[in-house]
């Protein structure tokens, strides 16, 4: 650090004084990777620091607060929501450096974590003591941390049944702004242990979906259950968006399933343009090597290759689930049961390759943050009722119908992720593809080989425009019909929407637990008050 400027030499030392030596970086570049998301470049951090313990977290924010400085922690990069990206003087807190399980207690039926370590690492772990959190990971799981699954919330495997991450969890280790540790359930009292979080008010709820607003988590346990023996999977093909959005939640309210999701045409174009014969081949293995006995494997491998990717039509929209049990038995009684519910819905039964595939190979490469054709690409979501489903699904195809001509002038493209969520959420994720330069963030987390592949474009700020605009209005809408959101970030109007006591207790809380205004600044919409 001598070519730094001294100011960033003397934080340096003092960062260091308490984290140790070589674990902060004011290397341009590294500063500038680590202050993008994948939707947007924040002010560039001052500094990158890397703590090794939970210790260390909590005693590295008083120094930044004694500088003037926020902290923005950061797991594996994956927000598109700002939720991390730094909107004032500060420096970025990698917690990737707390990465160990630090117990897996299979008698009391917990797993402690670090907040660093990857959804991915934990499920491999698990799985070879034939246990599994109830839900086990976020799509982007290769490279998602616990801890910023936590502080976002998650969905997808397990959702459908267990509902999202935040859950799973019964307790937390949260570094606070006064340099304290914070644990939260059982732990919370001396010589406890994290195996149950309600022990009086829920105080791990706090810490969850807070985007670090309050603190930083360190750890967390989180329950365990067996592995499920037995898995089913289905795939149906509709006609439209409100015959496949009817029949999800006919599948959620019945709790049968552990995977509720979904495509309309467009996405379903877009996953299939991705595929290449290489990765065919690879998922064609493990869907072999991953069916539990070779006999189901090679069968499920046997139909893979004989549907090719010809698995939807060019204008279906597609209902997918995945159905596990302890019982081949009972997992066979609940799919029927599935079945039958949705083809009484127009579902017509297709090949069911696609969650046999997600599910053979749950936590792929990152390849899916760019189009097909080297576009960049970005989501945003809303999780509605049931009953409100297929209403708000129609109102954001109409903002995209008054958005048509700027769309195809600017070379942009949508589609949409549906899943659900226990029996109560219906989660809908529209994205955007569109030509525009990619960021330092998409070369650092995309294999090489694959973005050799790809086409690449020049900077295109009018495009980033339009899809900009549209987010907004899809937001919009789902405010109308009082959506909920997973990492709020900077993005979603979470402070701004809520009741005034609502909004009085959470400006009270962010004050009190962060009086000088340094733990991840704005996220949620909250600035604490002197």
């Amino acid at each position: 650090m001598d070519d730094a400027p001294a100011h960033t030499n003397d934080l340096a030392a003092a960062l260091e004084a308490v984290t140790g030596a070589g674990t902060v970086s004011a290397d341009p570049a590294r500063c500038a990777l680590l202050s993008q998301d994948v939707w947007a470049k924040g002010e560039t951090a001052l500094a990158v620091v890397k703590p090794q313990s939970d210790d260390a977290v909590a005693a590295l924010l008083p120094v930044l607060a004694g500088h003037g400085l926020a902290a923005f922690p950061r797991g594996g990069g994956m927000s598109y929501t700002k939720g991390y990206t730094p909107d004032r003087p500060g420096v970025i807190v990698d917690l990737t450096g707390l990465d160990r399980i630090i117990e897996i207690n299979a008698d009391d039926m917990y797993v402690r974590v670090q907040a660093g370590c990857t959804w991915d690492t934990l499920h491999r772990a698990l799985k070879r003591l034939g246990l599994r959190t109830p839900f086990w990971g976020p799509l982007s799981g290769l490279a998602s941390t616990i801890g910023g699954g936590l502080s976002q919330n998650n969905a997808f495997f397990g959702a459908g049944l267990y509902g999202p991450s935040a859950d799973s969890v019964l307790s937390l280790t949260v570094a606070l702004a006064d340099g304290s540790l914070l644990k939260t359930g059982s732990a919370g009292a001396r010589n406890a242990h994290p195996f149950f979080r309600n022990y009086g008010p829920d105080l791990t709820g706090l810490f969850l979906s807070d985007c670090g607003a309050f603190g930083f988590k360190t750890e967390a346990s989180l329950r365990l259950i067996p592995v499920p023996e037995h898995e089913a999977y289905g795939s149906y093909a509709f006609a439209g968006a409100a015959s496949l959005s009817k029949a999800m939640s006919q599948v959620a309210r019945a709790n049968l399933a552990s995977e509720v999701f979904g495509f309309d045409p467009g996405l379903a174009r877009v996953r299939l343009k991705r595929a290449s014969l290489s990765s065919d081949a690879k998922t064609l293995a493990k869907v072999v090597t991953g069916q539990g006995n070779l006999l189901r494997g090679v069968t499920g491998g046997a139909k893979m290759a004989l549907a090719g990717r010809s698995f939807v039509g060019e204008a279906d929209y597609t209902l997918h689930f995945v159905v596990e049990g302890r019982s081949k038995a009972g997992v066979a009684e609940n799919f029927a049961r599935v079945e039958a519910s949705v083809t009484k819905a127009g579902g017509k039964r297709i090949d069911n390759t696609i969650p046999m595939v997600i599910r053979a190979n749950p936590f792929t490469p990152l390849n899916n943050m760019v189009g097909p054709d080297g576009e960049r690409w970005v989501p945003v979501h809303g999780i509605v009722r049931h009953s409100d489903a297929a209403a708000c699904w129609q109102a954001i195809e109409d903002v995209f119908a008054a958005r048509a001509q700027a769309f195809e002038a600017h070379g942009i493209h949508t589609g949409y992720l549906v899943t659900t969520l226990s029996t109560t959420g219906f989660l809908i994720e529209p994205v955007f593809l569109w030509p525009e330069a990619l960021f330092a963030l998409h070369e650092a987390a995309i294999d090489k080989a694959w973005l050799d592949m790809l086409p690449r474009h020049a900077e295109n700020p009018q495009a980033t425009a339009v899809v900009a605009e549209a987010r907004s209005a899809v937001v919009e809408v789902f405010t109308r019909f009082g959506a909920s959101h997973f990492q709020i970030g900077r993005s979603y109007p979470f402070a701004q929407t809520r009741s005034a006591p609502v909004r009085a207790l959470l400006d009270r809380l962010k004050s009190g637990l962060d009086p000088h205004n340094i733990i991840n600044p704005g996220v949620l919409g909250l600035e604490s008050k002197p």
